[in-house]
């Protein structure tokens, strides 16, 4: 198992450099050239968003609000996004896609689909660890979007579902997990996961760590998966 504070030294993002992904994904939208100053003031822009949810709420947030916050004029804003639903699109998509770049860089090295699920599960994890504000970001917005943009929330959600349950698909495949219900084991695994970083307050209390946490979620979805019919 690998050991939390030794997936923050080799495996875990800085803001800045999720920041950096992100502006290479917009450029068509983001009218600054620069690419340091356009990352620097993007990484003002969503520390500013996750506060200000935290405070009120993203649809009760306005851009002056996050003008103020942020430091930023509401024409540099401008030059970075449309509007806020557009902002809020970009953070959505992002993290996801990074989430599963993540996942798959980590368990593509495992030799076989019981390593790969445990550091699939592991990583998941200690990712909502270090970027717990966006992940928490991710998941309150998601009920007050569009019906179209909710669409696509759900699109997005099952992403990260589907690593889960390709890996469990291969593991039924040759031998290693015996379960006829892996749609049913993938969701779960999805829901334990989302957990931590909604509830975290809850296992703070009871003095869980990520670490142990981790440990307890990839050894009860095992016994599930090898447990004799």
């Amino acid at each position: 198992m690998l050991a939390f504070q030794a997936f923050k030294r080799r495996v875990a993002p800085s803001l800045e450099s999720i920041c950096r992904d992100l502006i290479n994904e917009n450029k068509g939208q983001i009218s600054v050239k620069k690419e340091e100053v356009a990352v620097k003031n993007m990484m003002r822009i969503l520390e500013a968003v996750f506060v200000l949810t935290r405070e009120k709420g993203f649809q009760a947030m306005s851009l002056r609000d996050l003008s103020r916050k942020s430091g930023l004029s509401m024409g540099a804003l401008y030059s970075y996004f449309p509007g806020k639903e557009a902002l809020r699109s970009m953070i959505l998509r992002q993290g996801v896609a990074y989430t599963r770049e993540v996942i798959f860089e980590q368990a593509a090295p495992c030799v076989n689909p019981i390593e790969r699920l445990e550091v699939a599960i592991e990583t998941h994890l200690y990712l909502t660890e270090v970027l717990r504000p966006w992940f928490y970001f991710a998941y309150m917005e998601a009920s007050s979007l569009s019906r179209r943009e909710r669409r696509n929330a759900m699109e997005d959600e099952l992403v990260t579902e589907q690593v889960f349950l390709d890996i469990l698909n291969e593991g039924v495949a040759c031998g290693d997990f015996r379960c006829p219900d892996v749609d049913l084991v993938a969701a779960l695994i999805k829901a334990v996961l989302q957990d931590w970083y909604l509830k975290r307050w809850k296992y703070e209390r009871k003095g869980v760590t990520v670490e142990a946490y981790a440990r307890f979620v990839v050894e009860f979805v095992l016994s599930r998966l090898t447990q004799e019919p």
